[in-house]
């Protein structure tokens, strides 16, 4: 899986500077990481839905876009396959390979995380705004009718 993973990250990778009028990726790159984040929350909409209401081969077709999309959330913010896979590594090591961090440890760390101060440098395009953020939120209704 990780080899799949890898090659989708660097077709990825040498995509993102393509004509965007003939390259999915490379329109997706000029619109941003709100629109990435976006597409990346539509596709994992439609795996959840499809894998409640029990279709499996729209849950495979559903999983192959949502981990497209993220691969490119991920080249976008400059993070590997092989970063995350080293936290992996280091959960399993701490945690057993079926578990995520702790809640209250996930909480310490986006605290820090806020808390933190904001250099210029850092962000390449201005942090979303609430309402890009909260425009997210319908998504969360998408395809439910069915």
């Amino acid at each position: 899986m990780s080899d799949s993973l890898e090659r989708l990250y660097q077709a990825v990778l040498a995509a993102r500077d393509l004509d965007p009028s003939s390259s999915r990726t490379a329109r997706l790159f000029q619109r941003g990481p709100a629109k990435m984040a976006k597409k990346l929350a539509e596709e994992a909409i439609e795996v959840a839905i499809d894998a409640v209401g029990g279709d499996r081969d729209a849950v495979i077709s559903e999983s192959a876009d949502l981990l497209y999309n993220l691969a490119v959330l991920w080249a976008a913010a400059d993070v590997s396959p092989d970063d995350v896979w080293a936290e992996m590594d280091r959960r399993e090591a701490l945690l057993g390979i079926a578990e995520k961090l702790p809640k209250e440890r996930a909480k310490d760390r986006l605290k820090a995380r806020l808390e933190r101060p904001v250099v210029a440098a850092e962000a390449a395009e201005p942090a979303p705004k609430p309402a890009q953020v909260v425009a997210l939120q319908p998504l969360l209704s998408v395809r439910k009718s069915g």
